[in-house]
Protein backbone atom coordinates (compact mmCIF):
# COMPACT_ATOMS: atom_id res chain seq x y z
CA UNK A 1 0.00 0.00 0.00
CA UNK A 2 3.07 2.22 0.11
CA UNK A 3 2.56 3.29 3.74
CA UNK A 4 5.72 3.68 5.83
CA UNK A 5 4.77 2.34 9.26
CA UNK A 6 7.73 4.11 10.87
CA UNK A 7 6.38 7.56 10.11
CA UNK A 8 2.60 7.01 9.73
CA UNK A 9 0.44 8.22 12.61
CA UNK A 10 -2.02 6.04 14.55
CA UNK A 11 -5.02 7.23 12.55
CA UNK A 12 -3.40 6.30 9.24
CA UNK A 13 -2.42 2.85 10.48
CA UNK A 14 -5.85 2.20 12.00
CA UNK A 15 -7.53 2.90 8.67
CA UNK A 16 -5.33 0.29 6.96
CA UNK A 17 -5.07 -2.56 9.45
CA UNK A 18 -6.80 -3.62 12.66
CA UNK A 19 -5.39 -6.21 15.07
CA UNK A 20 -7.60 -8.36 17.31
CA UNK A 21 -5.69 -9.78 20.27
CA UNK A 22 -5.79 -13.47 21.21
CA UNK A 23 -7.08 -12.43 24.63
CA UNK A 24 -9.69 -9.65 24.30
CA UNK A 25 -9.16 -8.76 27.98
CA UNK A 26 -5.75 -7.37 26.97
CA UNK A 27 -7.44 -5.10 24.44
CA UNK A 28 -10.70 -3.94 26.02
CA UNK A 29 -10.50 -1.02 28.45
CA UNK A 30 -13.74 1.03 28.37
CA UNK A 31 -16.63 0.86 30.82
CA UNK A 32 -19.28 0.30 28.15
CA UNK A 33 -19.41 -1.50 24.83
CA UNK A 34 -20.31 1.76 23.09
CA UNK A 35 -17.27 3.60 24.47
CA UNK A 36 -15.03 0.69 23.53
CA UNK A 37 -16.20 0.60 19.93
CA UNK A 38 -16.36 4.36 19.37
CA UNK A 39 -12.68 4.64 20.31
CA UNK A 40 -11.70 3.15 16.94
CA UNK A 41 -13.74 5.67 14.98
CA UNK A 42 -12.38 8.58 17.02
CA UNK A 43 -8.83 7.39 16.31
CA UNK A 44 -9.32 8.00 12.59
CA UNK A 45 -10.78 11.47 13.13
CA UNK A 46 -14.48 10.88 12.49
CA UNK A 47 -17.09 13.48 13.37
CA UNK A 48 -19.52 12.73 16.20
CA UNK A 49 -22.24 11.83 13.73
CA UNK A 50 -19.93 9.55 11.75
CA UNK A 51 -18.68 7.92 14.95
CA UNK A 52 -22.26 7.12 15.98
CA UNK A 53 -23.03 5.61 12.58
CA UNK A 54 -19.89 3.49 12.59
CA UNK A 55 -20.57 2.13 16.06
CA UNK A 56 -24.08 1.10 15.05
CA UNK A 57 -22.79 -0.57 11.89
CA UNK A 58 -19.90 -2.32 13.68
CA UNK A 59 -22.09 -3.74 16.43
CA UNK A 60 -24.59 -4.95 13.86
CA UNK A 61 -21.79 -6.69 11.94
CA UNK A 62 -20.69 -8.65 15.01
CA UNK A 63 -24.20 -9.39 16.28
CA UNK A 64 -24.07 -7.21 19.39
CA UNK A 65 -26.79 -4.66 18.67
CA UNK A 66 -28.49 -3.89 21.98
CA UNK A 67 -25.36 -4.37 24.09
CA UNK A 68 -24.18 -0.77 23.76
CA UNK A 69 -24.40 0.10 27.46
CA UNK A 70 -23.21 -3.25 28.81
CA UNK A 71 -19.94 -3.56 30.67
CA UNK A 72 -17.71 -5.48 28.22
CA UNK A 73 -16.22 -7.51 31.07
CA UNK A 74 -19.66 -8.81 31.99
CA UNK A 75 -19.92 -10.56 28.61
CA UNK A 76 -18.81 -14.06 27.65
CA UNK A 77 -15.35 -14.65 26.17
CA UNK A 78 -16.84 -14.97 22.69
CA UNK A 79 -18.82 -11.76 23.10
CA UNK A 80 -15.77 -9.89 24.39
CA UNK A 81 -13.92 -11.13 21.32
CA UNK A 82 -16.67 -9.68 19.14
CA UNK A 83 -16.51 -6.36 21.00
CA UNK A 84 -12.80 -6.21 20.18
CA UNK A 85 -13.59 -6.93 16.52
CA UNK A 86 -16.26 -4.21 16.49
CA UNK A 87 -13.79 -1.67 17.87
CA UNK A 88 -11.50 -2.44 14.95
CA UNK A 89 -14.35 -2.33 12.42
CA UNK A 90 -15.33 1.16 13.55
CA UNK A 91 -12.04 2.38 12.10
CA UNK A 92 -13.00 0.67 8.82
CA UNK A 93 -9.58 -0.89 8.10
CA UNK A 94 -8.93 -2.74 4.87
CA UNK A 95 -7.07 -5.54 6.68
CA UNK A 96 -8.17 -7.37 9.83
CA UNK A 97 -5.60 -9.48 11.68
CA UNK A 98 -6.92 -12.11 14.11
CA UNK A 99 -4.52 -13.71 16.58
CA UNK A 100 -5.82 -17.18 17.57
CA UNK A 101 -9.47 -15.99 17.31
CA UNK A 102 -11.02 -19.19 18.70
CA UNK A 103 -8.82 -19.73 21.77
CA UNK A 104 -10.98 -20.41 24.81
CA UNK A 105 -14.22 -20.56 22.84
CA UNK A 106 -16.61 -23.51 22.97
CA UNK A 107 -17.80 -25.21 19.77
CA UNK A 108 -20.84 -22.95 19.32
CA UNK A 109 -18.85 -19.75 19.90
CA UNK A 110 -16.12 -20.99 17.54
CA UNK A 111 -18.62 -21.49 14.72
CA UNK A 112 -20.16 -18.06 15.41
CA UNK A 113 -16.76 -16.39 15.39
CA UNK A 114 -15.65 -18.03 12.15
CA UNK A 115 -18.93 -17.25 10.39
CA UNK A 116 -18.50 -13.62 11.39
CA UNK A 117 -14.94 -13.59 10.05
CA UNK A 118 -16.16 -15.15 6.80
CA UNK A 119 -18.85 -12.50 6.48
CA UNK A 120 -16.30 -9.74 7.01
CA UNK A 121 -14.19 -11.26 4.24
CA UNK A 122 -17.21 -11.36 1.93
CA UNK A 123 -17.79 -7.68 2.71
CA UNK A 124 -14.36 -6.87 1.29
CA UNK A 125 -11.96 -7.02 4.25
CA UNK A 126 -8.68 -8.85 3.82
CA UNK A 127 -8.46 -11.36 6.69
CA UNK A 128 -5.18 -12.56 8.18
CA UNK A 129 -5.63 -15.26 10.82
CA UNK A 130 -2.82 -16.52 13.05
CA UNK A 131 -3.58 -19.99 14.40
CA UNK A 132 -2.19 -23.37 15.39
CA UNK A 133 -5.60 -25.00 14.87
CA UNK A 134 -5.17 -26.78 11.58
CA UNK A 135 -8.79 -27.78 11.04
CA UNK A 136 -9.68 -24.08 11.04
CA UNK A 137 -7.08 -23.50 8.35
CA UNK A 138 -8.42 -26.42 6.31
CA UNK A 139 -12.02 -25.28 6.67
CA UNK A 140 -11.66 -21.54 6.11
CA UNK A 141 -8.29 -20.45 4.68
CA UNK A 142 -7.87 -19.99 0.94
CA UNK A 143 -4.16 -19.27 1.24
CA UNK A 144 -1.69 -20.31 3.93
CA UNK A 145 1.64 -19.00 5.15
CA UNK A 146 3.66 -21.52 7.17
CA UNK A 147 6.09 -20.12 9.72
CA UNK A 148 8.94 -21.83 11.58
CA UNK A 149 11.01 -20.02 14.21
CA UNK A 150 9.95 -16.66 12.79
CA UNK A 151 10.79 -17.57 9.20
CA UNK A 152 8.38 -18.09 6.30
CA UNK A 153 8.90 -21.62 4.96
CA UNK A 154 5.85 -22.01 2.70
CA UNK A 155 3.26 -19.84 0.99
CA UNK A 156 0.47 -21.07 -1.24
CA UNK A 157 -3.06 -22.43 -1.53
CA UNK A 158 -4.03 -24.33 1.61
CA UNK A 159 -4.56 -27.62 -0.26
CA UNK A 160 -1.08 -27.33 -1.74
CA UNK A 161 0.52 -26.72 1.68
CA UNK A 162 -1.46 -29.56 3.27
CA UNK A 163 -0.40 -31.92 0.49
CA UNK A 164 3.04 -31.99 2.10
CA UNK A 165 2.63 -33.46 5.63
CA UNK A 166 6.36 -33.46 6.31
CA UNK A 167 6.46 -29.71 5.73
CA UNK A 168 3.85 -29.14 8.44
CA UNK A 169 5.58 -31.58 10.75
CA UNK A 170 8.81 -29.61 10.38
CA UNK A 171 6.93 -26.67 11.93
CA UNK A 172 5.54 -28.89 14.74
CA UNK A 173 2.05 -28.95 13.19
CA UNK A 174 -0.17 -31.89 12.23
CA UNK A 175 -2.69 -32.29 9.45
CA UNK A 176 -6.37 -32.48 10.48
CA UNK A 177 -7.67 -36.04 10.87
CA UNK A 178 -9.88 -35.73 7.78
CA UNK A 179 -6.93 -34.73 5.61
CA UNK A 180 -4.73 -37.55 6.95
CA UNK A 181 -7.60 -39.97 6.29
CA UNK A 182 -8.05 -38.78 2.69
CA UNK A 183 -4.34 -38.98 1.89
CA UNK A 184 -4.43 -42.74 2.40
CA UNK A 185 -6.29 -42.80 -0.93
CA UNK A 186 -3.91 -40.41 -2.65
CA UNK A 187 -5.96 -37.21 -2.42
CA UNK A 188 -5.84 -34.19 -0.13
CA UNK A 189 -9.31 -33.29 1.12
CA UNK A 190 -9.81 -30.48 3.59
CA UNK A 191 -13.36 -30.64 4.92
CA UNK A 192 -16.13 -33.07 5.84
CA UNK A 193 -18.12 -31.86 2.85
CA UNK A 194 -15.25 -32.69 0.51
CA UNK A 195 -14.94 -36.20 1.96
CA UNK A 196 -18.69 -36.71 1.68
CA UNK A 197 -18.66 -35.57 -1.95
CA UNK A 198 -15.71 -37.88 -2.75
CA UNK A 199 -17.37 -40.92 -1.15
CA UNK A 200 -20.85 -40.25 -2.53
CA UNK A 201 -20.38 -38.67 -5.97
CA UNK A 202 -23.50 -37.44 -7.72
CA UNK A 203 -24.76 -39.55 -10.61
Amino acid sequence: MGLDTQVADVGQLASVAGYVFQNPDHQIFAETVWNEVVFGAKNVGCSTEECDRRVVDALQSVGLTGAEQHDPFSLTKGERQRVAVASMLAAQPEILIFDEPTTGLDAEETVRMMRMIQQLNHQGHTIIMITHTMWLVAEYAKRSFLMKKGQLIADGPTREIFSNPSLLQSAALELPSITRFSQRWGVTLLTVDEVRAALCPKN
